[in-house]
């Protein structure tokens, strides 16, 4: 969910950068063994100037990746960059101790190929289907070329080669099916697809003062968050980051115009008693997966009973992590990382507890 945000974000700014007239390069996650503090797929865009925006690393490569990519500025030649984190006498070895190996692929973002690639995949980042763009990293032909692909859709954009497009295509459609971005092989090629998942929708129901800090942490997160209320004063822009969706509405609203499938999350935090049970009643009537109710036990017990809902596990209430929350931006962190455990099918619990990877399914 956080890729197709900071994807969108590095595509805005070398849009900015390309108006301009200015040149950039572009350094991804190709792949990863061992731990990292990155997965595949993650983007760092250098400008002529040296500026940073995004990250590939905790930190611990963007400074090694910033003095490449101002060479492959210069000299428009993608490099394939491998780093090994945790043996200092192996080449790229840092003896950062994070046990470890990064790879990474930079490429000049401003050439003719890669802004068709980039004007072809805006469009679809405003949208809610998922994508794959599979890029050549190593081969015979056309480095840094990408293949955009939409789920039995045919190749969008070109390598140069239509026979090696079909198999970048046939061979992406599988990617998406496994919703992890990764390598492949393909014809002395060494493809990277990555997988662009849209962000499932958070609607934030009740927009009081405390509803401020939790969608700004949701959307920083990567959520696209509807707040709604049915108080038009309460729904100012100015009080949102941009982008947050405000809609005026009660829960009797007919039609209702909420994303309300399975990749919806809602939040109800009217603090009113009988809104608050009308709008949990209309969401246990949809396929939203989560519902979490702002309030204390006892009342939240009582409007599941008047509904009949006791035991529907789909109402986390109260809701949040048990983290001792105390003020408005406290209880956001503790419902954000709520959320963030339910969409990844995590059981929340301490990372020294877990005796496997981090990122480990």
């Amino acid at each position: 969910m956080k890729h197709w945000q900071e994807t969108s974000r590095v595509l805005q700014l070398l849009a900015r950068l390309v108006e301009q007239g200015r040149s950039a390069a572009l350094a991804t996650v190709v792949h990863v063994e061992g731990s990292a503090y990155r997965h595949p797929g993650a983007r760092m865009l250098v400008d002529d100037s040296g500026a940073l925006t995004g990250t590939v690393s905790g930190g611990c490569l963007e400074a090694d990746v910033r003095e490449i990519a101002l060479s492959v500025i210069r000299d428009g030649v993608p490099q394939l960059l491998h780093y090994d984190t945790s043996d200092d006498a192996a080449p790229w070895g840092f003896g950062l101790g994070c046990y470890g190996a990064v790879d990474i692929f930079v490429q000049r973002a401003t050439t003719p190929e890669f802004l068709e690639t980039f004007r072809k995949m805006m469009p679809l980042l405003e949208g809610d289907a998922a994508f794959a763009v599979s890029t050549i990293v190593r081969g015979p032909s056309g480095l840094g070329r990408s293949v955009i692909v939409e789920k039995n859709g045919p190749p969008i954009c070109s390598t140069g080669d239509a026979n090696l497009d079909r198999m970048i295509a046939a061979a992406a459609s599988d990617v998406l099916d496994e919703r992890v971005s990764q390598i492949r092989d393909l014809a002395k090629h060494r493809v990277f697809t990555d997988v662009q998942m849209p962000p499932p929708s958070l609607l934030v129901i009740g927009a009081g003062e405390d509803t401020r800090p939790l969608v700004d942490f949701a959307k920083d997160v990567g959520f696209r968050v509807t707040v709604v209320d049915h108080r038009p004063q309460y729904l100012s822009a100015s009080h949102y980051p941009s982008g947050t969706r405000l809609v005026k509405a009660r829960a009797d609203s007919d039609p209702l115009d909420l994303p309300l499938g399975p990749r919806a999350y809602a939040i109800v935090k009217t603090h009113s008693l009988e809104h608050d049970r009308e709008w949990v009643g209309r969401l246990l009537a949809s396929d939203v997966p989560y519902i979490g109710v702002l309030g204390s036990r006892a009342r939240i017990d009582d409007v599941l009973r008047e509904l009949g809902a006791e035991e529907n596990d789909r109402v986390f209430g109260p809701m949040g992590i048990d983290l001792g929350a105390d003020g408005p931006e406290q209880i956001a962190v503790s419902v954000v990382a709520e959320l963030l455990a339910v969409v990844a099918g995590r059981e929340p619990r301490h990372l020294r507890a877990r005796v496997s990877a981090i990122h480990a399914g």
